[in-house]
Parts: structure tokens; C-alpha cells; sequence
């Protein structure tokens, strides 16, 4: 969505750098803990974090946030901040033993070594964020370190350590390689192989492989009518969402077997492009892909990732490429009991899986056991072209433009263009560029914001021209109308792209944004909740447009707890810490108002009330996000 309307950022030439050992620790599962128990939940926090700011400077550290339940820190010594996150650990795991297992008060911990920006207080910069992206990889009461750290300290602690391999993460445009610590002193390691490129996909796998996931889909239907879970599996799941009524599911990123190292990028792109197919049946609750692709390269518990997500079922599978051909196994899971429903085995040369593909959906779409309507099938038929070659710099362009930077954005406008060319009928390469512009405009690359998002608005157009159903092309324009305040026609696409796509998380998002700025802050609640359940990893735009909402409904401490699920990935956002200063603020809790105000001015020095919400179009929202900055000593 970009940045918040009337935000600035402070000027980074002014700080320093230094070279230093990152450590950041978040504790796990503090909304459930605070909801089940707010005093007893912040009075071991506060004893906890007592403890573990001695150990840090115990080991020559120094804290340098601690931000609701997330704690930053930095160590001259590498080793130290290794040895001392041990300790941490440890310590914890010995306070847990007397206690019940849902009240256990764990961590996870994640430590990189890098540059970073440092001023008296606090430190920001991809360090820093690469230590936040490991803490959200290590598992509770466990410790992730990169590479960089693993480097400096094997062989000099009593520790073993296992390589969890390239970890692509958020907002890091060069893949992370990932180790776990092993607290129980095992020795040795277990290496990953070498990372390597990531290569082409082919629509005609993605084709097979569509047939074969919409046999799954038909099994998980099929498996729900005829065999609903037993109670005691239902009763079993203790964290989480609960999963909904509809099947749902969640694909997990397809393993790649191949050879070659760049089939990487080929074995993502089969994920990609399966979650996608799935998510148009109407009936069906699909994970959004960049949360399940959290999971990419971990040793996963099936149980605990259905668990984690609230969903009934768990497709896994891996592909390899092999002289012209591709084998894919696949299977279905039942998350609450680890059963393998269904499974399947396929070896397909490329030039036939187009008709492949239409012989396995009309075939399963016949004897489904949940409807599925003439005009749905027809939907989830369309191919979008049958230029491989286009489709295939489509995949490329998609891949360079999630990277998130400027150089790779253009790189990804070439490639889409170049699809364009291949087939102008393309829509699908129209809304991609369209995409790569509405970046160019919010984040700052280009020249002419304004003339990039009209750019982005006509390539949308073109796209709903070629195919007036595309739900990507009606999300895109809603957001390009909500970025120009024009709300009404924003909702207007917002609620056609939901019809055509109910699972788009994207547009749930933005559905919510547009709400929000309109001054519907009830309803915008409920699609911005509705988007965190399809995504629960999503970009922090969405907690902070969901804390605003519940902040102008006069729900303040929902709007804190919001906040603080989305401090522990971006802690030097400035933004979050404005909205928490107001809602602290309204909620009567003055010091940790006026805490938060502090961290506005440190991170902004030149923010202004009056400057702040500018894209509300009701001055009475406006006014009230003011009174409680005011009150928190924001003028």
C-alpha cells in the first residue's frame, strides 16, 4: 500500500556506523498470553526483560530498544551475543519448567552481524532487519543465526548448529543462509547444499501440476463431506487461528529436486501459480502465498504449521526437472492428525500438459462433491495465453519485482514488456507492469510519482479490457484510485475484484485501507482482519491501517496489541510508534505515551501533528488521531 499519508522519515546522513553483532528476541504467542491474563502476562515480562537486559550487558552488550515484547540489542563481540542469547534461552527454559504449557513464557531469537546506522540510543539498517527476519525463522525457545555469525563462532562454543539453507524473507533482497543453534550441545553441523540461482518456470508444468492440486482439491472436499474431524482433533489445536467452516488449505513451497541450482526459481513459481489457481474456488480458504513461503527451506511439523495457520489441510509436494520433462510428487494432508489423504506421482513431457491440464479439471470438476458453477469453471480454465515464452518472462519479471528494489523493478519492467510483445492479448503481463509503476510511485523511484501512477491506471485499463473478470487488475485499480483519495470508485473495484477472487488477500487490504480513509473505520476492521487471517505475514501497512480503525472506534488497546504484533519485524518504522502514542495516550497509560512520542521524535525529527492522516477524508478522523497525539505530547 506505501507509506502513510503526511509521514516523513528522518534524514539517515546524520548517523553513524558501525560494525556490530545484532540480537533480537520477540516472545511467542504475547497476544494469546496478554488476552488469557494481561497482569500475570506483564509481570513476567517485566521480570524477564529486568533479566535480560543484566545478562546482555553481563555480556558487554548494550540494549538498545525493547518495544512492547521485542528487545533489541548489539554486542562488540560475536561470540558474546551468541553466548549470551544462549543464556537467555536456557534461563528461560528453567523458569518454564513449573509452569503449564499454555502459560510457558518462550522466546525466539534471532542474531546476524552487520552495518548498521547508531545514534545515542538505537540502531536501524538490513542488519538489523536481517535479525529481526531470524527471530521470526527460529522456533520458540530457539536461536537462528546468518551466516556471518555462524562464521565467526563454529568451533569456539560448545554449541552444534544445523543449516537451515537459503531463507528468502521479507524486504531482504538477497536470500539469507540460516542456522539453527542446537541448545542441547550436540556437536557438529549439518550443512545445505550451496545456494544457487533462481531459474525459468514453464506454464506447462504449472499446468500439470494445477490438474494434479485440483485432484487435491476434490479430495479435500470429498474427505470434509464424508470424513469430519474427530472432536479430539479439533480440541487438540491450541494455537492459531481456528480454521474456518470451508475447506481450507494451505501449499507449502514445492521442494526442488533438480540438479540444477537455478530450478529454484522454478519450483517457487509452481507454488505461486497453484495458490493462485486455488484460490479462485469460492468455497475453498487459501493461505496467502507470502506467508506459506515463510516456511520455504524449514523442517516443518505439518501438525504445527496447520495449527500456526487454522487450516484443515496441508498440500506439500516437489518437483524436478529432467531432459525435457518434469516429475511431480504430491500429497494432501489432514493437519490436525498428520493423515496423508491422497497422493500422486506424475512424469509429463512440456508440450502436453495444456490439454493435460483441461482433461484433469473437467474430469475432477464433474464429479466434485462441492458446486461449482458454470461461470467458475470457466474462469479457473483460462490459461491467460498459450505463449510459453511470455509466460515465462512473466515469471522472471515476477521474481525480480518482489525483491523490492529500484534496479530490479526496472529489470522487471523489461521482462514484462518484453511479454507484452510475445502476446499483446497478455493481460496478465499488463497488470504486472501496471504493478512495477504503482511500486515506482510509492516507494519513491520514480521521477514523476504522479506520472507513474497513471501509468500504472491506463496498463490496468488495458488488462480489464483484454478480460474484464481480471481480479488482480480490479484490486490494482482500487488501489491506484485510493492512492488519488477517490474512494468510492476505489471500493467500487475493491468489491468487484472480491466477487471474481473472495480469497485475494491483497484486496481484503486494500478494501481495508480504502474503508478506513473514507471514514467507514467498523467495516474497514472487518475486511483488515479478514486480510491478516488469508496473510497473517503481511506488510506492516495492514497493522497499522487495522490500529487506526480500531484507535477511531475508541478501541485503544486492540490498536496497541496490534501495533506490537508488527513492532517486532519493523521496529525503526517511525509510523508505528505515532499511532502508539496516540492510542496510549487516549488509554490513559501516559508513560508509555510519552515513551512512544520519544521514539517519534528521535526517529522523526520534523514530524507534525497537522501533517500526519492527511488522506482521511473526514476532518472529524483527522481531528481525533491529532487530540491524542496531543495528548502524548506530539505538537
Amino acid at each position: 500500500m506505501g507509506s502513510i499519508p503526511g509521514f516523513r522519515v528522518m534524514n539517515e546522513n546524520k548517523l553513524e556506523r558501525k560494525l556490530t553483532a545484532i540480537l533480537h528476541a520477540d516472545v511467542v504467542g504475547y497476544s494469546r498470553l496478554m488476552g488469557e491474563d494481561e497482569v500475570g502476562t506483564h509481570r513476567v515480562l517485566s521480570e524477564s526483560l529486568h533479566a535480560i537486559t543484566a545478562r546482555v550487558e553481563g555480556h558487554g552488550g548494550k540494549v538498545r530498544s525493547l518495544a512492547g515484547d521485542a528487545i533489541l540489542a548489539d554486542f562488540p563481540s560475536v561470540i558474546e551475543a551468541l553466548a549470551c542469547a544462549v543464556d537467555i534461552q536456557r534461563d528461560l527454559k528453567s523458569r518454564n519448567e513449573e509452569k503449564a504449557a499454555e502459560r510457558k513464557f518462550e522466546m525466539r531469537v534471532g542474531l546476524n552481524v552487520g552495518d548498521v546506522l547508531v545514534d545515542d540510543h538505537d540502531i536501524y539498517g538490513d542488519g538489523v532487519n536481517v535479525a529481526a527476519r531470524l527471530q521470526g525463522i527460529a522456533e520458540p525457545g530457539g536461536i537462528c543465526v546468518s551466516h556471518a555469525v555462524y562464521e565467526q563462532v563454529k568451533g569456539k562454543l560448545k554449541l552444534g548448529y544445523e543449516s537451515l539453507g537459503e531463507q528468502r524473507v521479507k524486504n531482504i533482497v538477497e536470500p539469507v543462509i540460516a542456522y539453527r543453534v542446537l541448545l542441547d550441545d550436540q556437536p557438529g553441523i549439518r550443512r545445505a547444499p550451496s545456494p544457487g540461482a533462481r531459474p525459468t518456470r514453464w506454464r506447462s508444468a504449472t499446468l500439470m501440476i494445477g490438474g494434479v492440486v485440483i485432484v487435491a482439491l476434490a479430495a479435500v472436499f470429498a474427505w470434509q463431506r464424508y470424513h469430519p474431524s474427530s472432536p479430539s482433533a479439533e480440541e487438540s489445536v491450541t494455537a492459531g487461528p481456528a480454521a474456518p467452516a470451508q475447506p481450507s488449505i494451505a501449499v507449502l513451497p514445492f521442494k526442488n529436486l533438480s540438479a540444477a541450482a537455478e530450478d529454484e526459481y522454478f519450483a517457487d513459481g509452481i507454488t505461486d501459480d497453484i495458490i493462485t489457481d486455488l484460490s479462485k474456488f469460492r468455497d475453498l480458504f487459501v493461505i496467502a502465498s507470502n506467508t506459506v513461503f515463510t516456511y520455504k527451506g524449514r523442517a516443518v511439523n505439518v501438525q504445527e504449521v496447520s495449527r500456526e495457520l487454522g487450516v484443515r489441510y496441508i498440500l506439500e509436494g516437489s518437483i524436478q526437472k529432467t531432459s525435457g520433462k518434469v516429475r511431480v510428487n504430491v500429497q494432501l494432508i489432514e493437519g490436525a492428525t498428520g493423515h496423508h489423504l491422497w497422493a500422486e506421482r506424475l512424469v509429463r513431457g512440456y508440450n502436453d500438459l495444456f490439454a493435460l491440464q483441461d482433461e484433469i479439471v473437467r474430469t475432477i470438476v464433474a464429479t466434485m462433491a462441492t458446486k461449482v458453477d458454470t461461470v467458475e469453471r470457466e474462469r479457473i480454465a483460462q490459461k491467460g495465453t498459450d505463449n510459453l515464452e511470455a509466460y515465462d518472462f512473466v515469471l522472471r519479471g515476477r521474481e525480480y519485482r518482489t525483491r523490492g528494489s529500484r534496479a530490479a523493478n526496472l529489470e522487471a519492467q523489461k521482462l514484462f514488456t518484453k511479454s507484452i510483445e510475445l502476446d499483446p492479448r497478455y493481460g496478465a503481463a499488463y497488470v504486472e507492469l501496471a504493478w512495477c509503476h504503482f511500486d515506482s510511485a510509492v516507494r519513491g523511484w520514480a521521477q514523476s510519482p504522479s506520472q507513474a501512477l497513471e501509468q500504472s491506471y491506463n496498463l490496468t485499463q488495458k488488462a480489464l479490457r483484454l478480460k474484464p473478470s481480471d481480479y488482480a487488475a480490479h484490486g490494482l485499480l482500487g488501489l491506484v484510485h485510493t492512492k488519488w483519495m477517490q474512494y468510492d470508485l476505489a471500493i467500487k473495484h475493491l468489491t468487484w475484484s472480491l466477487e471474481l477472487n473472495p480469497n485475494y488477500a491483497d484486496s481484503h487490504d486494500a478494501m481495508g485501507a480504502a474503508r478506513l480513509y473514507s471514514g467507514q473505520s467498523q467495516v474497514a476492521i472487518e475486511s483488515l482482519e479478514t486480510a491478516l487471517r488469508f496473510n497473517p505475514n503481511a506488510r506492516p501497512d495492514v497493522f497499522i491501517h487495522l490500529a487506526l480503525a480500531y484507535y477511531l472506534g475508541g478501541r485503544y488497546d486492540d490498536a496497541v496489541a496490534t501495533l506490537k504484533q508488527s513492532l517486532g519485524r519493523t521496529p525503526s518504522l517511525p509510523v508505528h510508534y505515532v499511532i502508539l502514542a496516540a492510542a496510549h495516550a487516549q488509554a490513559g497509560h501516559t508513560a508509555d505515551a510519552k515513551q512512544a512520542a520519544y521514539k517519534v521524535r528521535r526517529l522523526d525529527p520534523f514530524f507534525e501533528v497537522e501533517s500526519f492522516g492527511t488522506a482521511f477524508r473526514n476532518d472529524a478522523d483527522r481531528s481525533r488521531i491529532a487530540e491524542g497525539l496531543r495528548k502524548a505530547g506530539l505538537e
